[in-house]
Order: structure tokens, then C-alpha cells, then sequence
């Protein structure tokens, strides 16, 4: 009886980073670069991983898949959000808020289990050298992709539906995305059950794939030491310390976000950290992989040399 008189929200706006109209225009600029170059970086992986025959291994599967998952959560966010930035008085639907918000958080989801999947790729192949290919075979490699998908698909259909049922009061959202903690805030009523849902699905999707990676690496640490040659154990450390670095990135800033008390009114710093895990972490990654794998470095330079020697003359 509550809700009697009280109209609820059909749609959102979402608050501006400025209302200084050149700083729009710069921040425009500097985001839909950010996102050209994350889209690009992350396409010529997949394209060489996918065209490449000498990358034709799991570990590379797995980092192709990586960068199409990087490329389509991107765009799941940024498209809008450019949108807002040009237009501050822009809205959307809660029906498009609820769709950005399911494949974000589903994207985002997948992410994290495929990265916990490839420090389990890493371990067979560094604890079990002469059974690796046995083991990652091509099928369990596409298998283990898919259920990181349906996985992270199947929670986030949960935790969106139990948000979106909810009747919304509030009409500005205080990030430049549908994410589940400033949503939550704008609706009608008791929000306890959400919360707690959200907690629970954050553990399962940070925290538990984070302990599963510490624990890999743990052993992995533990079988590189037994090595005998100092070049074997320097290149075991390089190859897992690019994803190492990936992983620390995108759990540190997701779990800042996700998995701290909510007790303080913290809208402005979860918004600021939320574009780490928006645009550096996607664009990082590519660029960490690239840069200290020469695998990488030499598909891509023959990819381009293949590319210049197609053109007309």
C-alpha cells in the first residue's frame, strides 16, 4: 500500500562526468579512441589466433577467446556511454538497462572464469609437460569456454531478473552503465535479498575462481623451482606472469567494487574504479600478451606483411 500514489521509473538518465560542455567533448574524444583501440587490439589477436597455424594451442585458444569475450563486453558498455558523454540529458529504457545490465554482468562473469580456466592451462602444461597435449584437447579447451558462457549467462539471467523486478523510484543512475550496486540503489523498498544475492554471486565469480588461480600458481611455483635449467624456469615465470598480471588487475578492481562493505556512500570512487575494468583492463591485456610474447609479435608481423603483400601494386 506503500506505492499507492508513487509512480515509478520507465526510464533512466545517467549522471554526467562533467557539465562543462568542452570537457564532454574532450572526454568523448579520449573514450572513443580508448575503445577504437581496445576493439582493434583485441580483433588482431583473435584474427591471428584464429588464422595462424602456429598458434593453433590451447593456451592461444584460450587468449583469442579472452580478447572476443574483451571485444563484445566493450561494446556491451561503451556505445551507450559515449552516448550519454555527447548528450548528457540522454535516456535509456528499463528494458535496454536490464538487457546492458545481463550481458555485462554475464560478459564480465565469463571473463573471470576464463581467466581461472587458463591458469589451469598453464598449470597442466608446466606440471605435466609430456601429457598436456593429452589433456587439453581441443574439445575439452571448447568445452571449458562454453561452460565459462553458459555459467556466467545463467547468473547474471538470476541476479537481472531479481533486480528488474523490483519497482524503481529514481530516475538518475550515479555510474555511466546499468551495473547491479547503482541500480539497486535507485529502486523502491527493501533491497536486502538483492544485496545479499549480489554478494554471493560476487564470491562465485571473484573470489572463488581467484583462489583456484593462487592455488595453480602455488603449484606452478612449486614445479618451476624443481626445474634444473635456469632458462627453463625464466621462461615458465614469463609465460605465466603476463597472465598474472591480468588477473590481478581485473580481480583487484572488480573486487574494490563488488566484494568491499557498503556501509559508506562510495558511487563516486566504484565509478571511477569501474573504468579500469571498462577500458584498461581490456586494453592491457591485448597489449601485455603482444608485447611479451613473441609467438604473438611474429603472427602479428606476418599477418601485416601477408596483408601489404595482397594490395594492389
Amino acid at each position: 500500500m506503500g506505492h499507492t500514489n508513487q509512480s515509478f521509473a520507465t526510464e533512466f538518465v545517467f549522471h554526467p562526468f562533467s557539465s562543462v560542455p568542452t570537457t564532454q567533448q574532450l572526454l568523448f574524444v579520449l573514450f572513443l579512441l580508448l575503445y577504437l583501440t581496445i576493439i582493434i587490439s583485441n580483433a588482431s589477436i583473435l584474427w591471428v589466433v584464429c588464422t595462424d597455424h602456429t598458434l593453433h594451442s590451447p593456451m592461444y585458444f584460450f587468449l583469442g577467446s579472452l580478447s572476443g569475450l574483451e571485444v563484445c563486453y566493450t561494446t556491451v558498455v561503451v556505445p551507450q556511454m559515449l552516448i550519454s558523454v555527447w548528450d548528457a540529458h540522454t535516456t535509456i529504457t528499463v528494458a535496454s538497462c536490464g538487457a546492458q545490465m545481463f550481458f555485462f554482468v554475464a560478459l564480465g562473469s565469463a571473463d573471470c572464469f576464463l581467466l581461472a580456466v587458463m591458469a589451469y592451462d598453464r598449470y597442466v602444461a608446466i606440471r605435466h609437460p609430456l601429457r598436456y597435449a593429452l589433456i587439453m584437447t581441443r574439445q575439452l579447451c571448447r568445452w571449458l569456454v562454453v561452460a565459462s558462457l553458459c555459467l556466467g549467462g545463467l547468473l547474471s539471467l538470476e541476479l537481472t531478473s531479481l533486480v528488474f523486478a523490483l519497482p524503481f523510484c529514481g530516475l538518475q543512475i550515479n555510474h555511466f552503465l546499468c551495473d547491479v550496486p547503482p541500480v539497486l540503489r535507485l529502486a523502491c523498498g527493501d533491497t536486502h535479498l538483492h544485496r545479499t544475492a549480489l554478494f554471493s554471486m560476487s564470491v562465485a565469480v571473484l573470489a572463488v575462481p581467484f583462489l583456484l588461480i593462487c592455488l595453480s600458481y602455488a603449484l606452478i611455483t612449486a614445479a618451476v623451482l624443481r626445474i634444473c635449467s635456469a632458462e627453463g624456469r625464466r621462461r615458465a615465470f614469463h609465460t605465466c606472469s603476463s597472465h598474472l598480471t591480468v588477473v590481478l588487475l581485473q580481480y583487484g578492481s572488480c573486487g574494490l567494487v563488488y566484494l568491499h562493505p557498503k556501509a559508506d556512500s562510495t558511487e563516486d570512487k566504484d565509478r571511477q574504479i569501474a573504468l579500469i575494468y571498462t577500458f584498461v583492463t581490456p586494453l592491457l591485456n591485448p597489449l601485455i600478451y603482444s608485447l611479451r610474447n613473441k609467438d604473438i609479435k611474429q603472427a602479428l608481423s606476418r599477418a601485416m606483411r601477408r596483408a601489404l603483400a595482397s594490395q594492389p601494386r
